[in-house]
């Protein structure tokens, strides 16, 4: 059966991994999801299950003013629902397929860590009595956007203060925090739904970070030190790109954007956008009709130029053989034109309109070694 055709039933469904759960079941696969929410009354269950195809459980008490409600809602719920799926399969030998959100701490002896291992153990029961298919994921940290702050989560209270400005204690600097980022914790839930195995098992999520808490609260300060020194962290993989994933996801409405320095001149426009540690560095301007930009050549440094708006004249001139090469480039057929080290080069809008050109340079620019000499096209 294709999971698109399933009916699902999410317990918890209003929590942090449910939402992100359901969005991605909502993204073309048309799986008829039905739920389990706090409040709702446990009686309930036998019948949700019994129109149900598969089973994701992840309602949990994380900090309850009480800790009976680890018993109740960890432990009680889990069993419950555990009864169900047996009672289905008693009555209708039909297998509902489990998947268990637990934690780490099922390992640990204090009143969470017992109630999350209770709850495995009534899986446990329900696979060993009934050949039910059962998955367990014992989660450590899951950190992603729509996380809680200030609750159960370090990265979601972190990311949360640095975006809006306010202090972050790090209490235990050295301490060692295992987590894994929510996008991967949805996939592998899915892909455990896919073809699951009678029996019960133990799933992993990968891939699992380990970071201390002080290194955590230093990458996500130098996020939100970005936009006043424009240079960007390396997000482009693994752990840092789905911690700043999860940073821009706590920005407030007033901070979706951000002005940046325009720096402006007879020549028109030229404004930096964007700085890479060890990639250059991005920024685009203008010309008014008939205005030159440029004049000058690198020994090392190059550029990339793309035309977004107008047309515009690239001239070029070796430096020591007076070669010489000129390019029309018009925005109506983008064409990238990179700088060549060693040779002259300047930009003349041609047009009858404000030319705009994006740039990127493989380098910062630096003031006390430019790399950047003045020079003519014609001699």
């Amino acid at each position: 059966m294709a999971l698109s055709d399933r009916r699902i039933l999410i317990t918890g469904a209003n929590g942090f991994i449910g939402k992100n759960l359901i969005v991605r079941l909502n993204e073309g696969q048309d799986a008829i999801v039905t739920t389990f929410l706090r409040g709702d009354d446990v009686l309930s269950l036998p019948k949700l299950v019994s129109k149900s195809d598969v089973v994701v459980h992840l309602a949990g008490e994380n900090r309850p003013v009480n800790e009976a409600a680890f018993d109740h809602v960890n432990a009680g719920l889990t069993s419950s629902l555990c009864h169900a799926i047996e009672k289905e399969y008693k009555l209708n030998g039909r297998h509902i397929p489990l998947v268990l959100a637990s934690s780490t701490q099922a390992s640990l002896d204090n009143p969470y860590g017992r109630s999350k291992l209770s709850a495995e153990l009534s899986v446990h029961e329900l696979a060993s009595e009934t050949g039910n298919p059962c998955v367990i994921f014992r989660l450590p940290g899951v950190f992603g956007k729509w996380c809680k702050p200030n609750y159960n989560s370090v990265v979601a209270t972190f990311c949360y203060n640095y975006a809006h400005g306010l202090p972050v204690k790090v209490d235990n600097p050295e301490h060692i925090v295992r987590l894994v980022y929510i996008d991967d914790v949805i996939t592998a839930m899915l892909a455990s739904l896919d073809s699951p195995a009678l029996g019960c098992v133990q799933a992993q999520v990968e891939p699992e970070y380990a970071v201390a808490l002080s290194e955590l609260a230093n990458q996500i300060r130098a996020f939100s030190a970005c936009r006043s020194t424009l240079m960007s962290e390396r997000v482009g993989t693994g752990f840092v790109r789905a911690l700043y994933a999860t940073y821009v996801s706590y920005l407030p409405i007033e901070k979706f954007s951000y002005e940046l320095k325009k720096n402006v001149d007879a020549r028109g426009v030229f404004v930096e956008m964007l700085k890479t540690p060890d990639s250059g560095q991005f920024s685009f301007f203008t010309a008014p009709p008939g205005v030159t930009r440029g004049g000058h050549y690198h020994h090392t440094k190059t550029e990339k130029f793309l035309v977004v708006q107008g047309q515009a004249l690239f001239r070029f001139r070796n430096i020591t053989t007076n070669e010489s090469i000129e390019l029309q480039i018009c925005s109506d057929l983008p064409q990238v034109v990179d700088s060549i080290p060693g040779w002259v080069h300047d930009i003349t809008n041609t047009g009858d309109t404000i030319l705009v050109v994006m740039l990127w340079a493989n380098e910062i620019f630096d003031k006390a070694n430019p790399d950047t000499f003045l020079a003519e096209i014609n001699q």
